[in-house]
């Protein structure tokens, strides 16, 4: 299983410059190389290479820097074929679509550039690395991260690292491919149902309220309309200083959370039934005042969190359809509208049953995560003589 572990780079006075001025020079070094490859209607790596690779050496890239520039630049127009036939640029003739096919792709200043180990290479117990900047190779620069993903690092990193700079701080990406518990056989399965009011409900009875962390989104958002409207010298710095703090926060509960579903699962031998919820966006239509409290919702990056640490502890995850998993009773099974009757409170028509509506939801996304997985495992029944 890939993952990617980041670590903090602490370089000294000299040393950022170098890599302040490296990143710099690659990105418009790809940018030089984007710009040829539309002009030539995006050739192959390889024939590419051929009309870039020599000017990249003259600009000052070592070989090694060359290859991922081109790579790189090469890799970013395959993801835009894919996002353009995928749909995910709107329909053809959009606005959007039309503009990102009809000129080149840009890299940032501070976008990121891959290192392999013939261009990086990392000391553990001293917690430094080793450089290539266009300044020529720099050694002993520190890197500060936690005791769990210096092992990480240590045991598990392969392939490419990304050099990043966030804010005037440089980072590094390792990837590490950690092997995968072996995936256990549930005896029942836990169901999450994903919201804004309560970011997780499932059916064993944890829920994980999101007043919180909306009442932190509301205070970061009046605060940043404060500042922008205020556009003092002060006050942009106030802004650059507060930024992405939100996110960090969303990231760390949505961990969290993902965490206590995880252990609550493995302790007790059970899968998890979560709902297929991508695309939601473009399927439901709300009013202004709504769209940002949706928009804000980071559903996809707690699923995300969910399966990653659920393969690493061999806890068997399913992907469920949530049509009308709200409206349908987890008792009798009867479906109507009118049996949500608020976004708490969930009374069937039918049964009679009174329950809490996002428990509710939560049982019957369990009941099709195990009828997901019954239909999807291998038969256990002895073959006839």
């Amino acid at each position: 299983m890939k993952l990617v572990t980041q670590v903090k780079l602490m370089p000294e006075a000299e040393q950022a410059a170098a890599l302040s001025v490296t990143l710099h020079t690659v990105n418009e070094a790809a940018n030089w190389v984007s710009a040829v490859a539309f002009e030539r209607g995006v050739p192959r790596e390889y024939e590419l290479r051929k009309h870039t690779y020599g000017e990249l050496r003259a600009r000052g890239l070592g070989a090694q820097a060359a290859q991922h520039v081109i790579k790189k630049t090469r890799d970013a127009y395959t993801a835009l074929n894919a996002n353009i036939k995928a749909g995910n640029l709107g329909k053809p003739g959009s606005k959007r679509r039309v503009k990102a096919g009809t000129k080149p792709i840009t890299f940032r200043r501070e976008a990121s550039q891959p290192y392999d180990d013939r261009c990086l290479s990392w000391q553990y117990d001293a917690q430094t690395v080793s450089i290539w900047t266009t300044a020529g190779r720099i050694k002993n620069v520190r890197f500060a991260c936690s005791p769990d993903a210096l092992k990480t690092l240590r045991e598990h990193r392969q392939g490419e690292s990304d050099l990043i700079e966030r804010d005037g701080v440089f980072y590094l990406i390792a990837t590490c491919d950690v092997p995968e518990a072996e995936q256990y056989e549930p005896g029942h399965f836990n169901g999450v149902d994903l919201g804004i009011v309560n970011i997780a409900t499932t059916s064993t009875g944890y829920q994980a309220a999101g007043r919180g962390l909306n009442r932190h989104r509301k205070r970061q958002l009046d605060l940043r309309r404060k500042l922008q409207a205020k556009g003092t010298k002060s006050a942009k710095r106030r802004l650059k200083a507060r930024n992405r703090r939100e996110q960090r926060h969303a990231k760390n509960q949505n961990h969290i959370i993902a965490k206590t579903i995880v252990t609550e699962a493995e302790r007790t031998s059970a899968g998890i039934s979560l709902e297929e919820l991508h695309g939601i966006r473009q399927r439901v239509r709300l009013r202004k005042p709504q769209r940002v409290a949706l928009h804000s919702w980071a559903f996809a990056q707690l699923a995300d969190f969910i399966v990653y640490k659920a393969r690493r502890a061999g806890v068997p995850v399913v992907f469920v359809d949530p049509a009308y998993t709200s409206q349908q009773c987890c008792e009798c099974g009867h479906i109507d509208k009118k049996n949500r009757v608020s976004q708490a409170l969930f009374t069937c028509r039918q049964c009679g049953v009174v329950a809490h509506a996002d428990r509710n939801a939560s049982h019957n996304i369990a009941r099709r995560g195990e009828a997901v997985w019954t239909a999807g495992r291998e038969s256990r029944v002895p073959a006839t003589p």
